[in-house]
């Protein structure tokens, strides 16, 4: 199936690896042309020269910490007219709720609420200007169903999915569509840092816990990168301009209700 989306321009936020860097692929091979943000210099590069190689498609890298205004200011000065925006941050670290402080809420809701807020805010506009526009917002599933060990996770994307709920519908008539994918399991270094958390949480080994969790999952597998990102190509794509406001669940079937 063709996208419709081949000379678009795409940034891309915490794009070097896992679920980000799926996202860039997928739409880079649809022909749009990215610009990958990143904490670390040599894996951005290394993934935008791979990318590059693969598909032949303009790749902008921009090594920053998104969650900051500099940051942010960075990335869009790199590419400040996305007709595609996908918002992605590395999610807080697991614990246990008593010991959450303040520093750490602030922390979550900057890097999984206010900075994809600032992003939104920055590019939309000129997405309504031009009569097209697709926003994605990488969350979790945590957001249909909450982690244990994930309580700052669970608080700051609720509040991100609340705010896109009324914006997508504000926007909806402009051409322009704002969804949220929701992954569950996927093998990422994400996932493995989970695991270890509640490993130890249950006092049982990593590998234990990693059975647990291919068990509960009807699909009996991790989901792959690849595939989440061909998921995001469609939202981005012209043939999903009737879907807006919705939150797509990624999970093999581990969600056990049928809403």
């Amino acid at each position: 199936m063709d996208m419709g989306i081949a000379g678009r321009s795409a940034l891309v936020c915490a794009a070097s690896k896992g679920l980000g860097r799926g996202c860039a692929e997928a739409l880079a091979e649809e022909g749009v042309n990215v610009t990958i943000v990143a904490r670390t210099v040599e894996t951005l590069e290394e993934t935008a020269a791979q990318i590059r190689a693969r598909t032949g498609v303009e790749v902008k890298t921009v090594a920053c910490d998104i969650t900051t205004a500099e940051g942010r200011a960075a990335a869009l000065a790199a590419c400040g007219e996305p007709d595609i925006l996908v918002n992605n941050a590395g999610g807080p670290p697991p614990g246990d709720f008593r010991t959450y402080t303040h520093e750490a809420w602030t922390a979550a809701l900057e890097a999984n609420m206010l900075t994809p807020i600032a992003l939104i805010q920055a590019t939309i506009d000129g997405m309504i200007a031009r009569g097209f526009g697709r926003i994605v917002n990488i969350t979790s599933s945590s957001v249909k169903a909450p982690i244990d060990v994930l309580g700052l996770s669970n608080g700051a994307r609720s509040g991100l999915t609340g705010f896109v709920a009324g914006v997508a519908r504000q926007v909806a008539a402009t051409g322009v569509t704002i969804n949220n994918l929701l992954p569950g399991a996927f093998d990422t270094d994400r996932i493995r840092a989970t695991l270890v958390a509640q490993a130890k949480a249950n006092t049982v080994s990593f590998d234990e816990m990693r059975e647990r969790r291919l068990t509960s999952i009807p699909a009996r597998r991790l989901g792959t990168p690849d595939e989440f990102g061909r998921a995001c190509a469609f939202l981005c794509s012209v043939h999903a301009g009737y879907i807006t406001g919705q939150n797509w669940l990624l999970d093999g079937g581990a969600f056990p209700g049928t809403f």
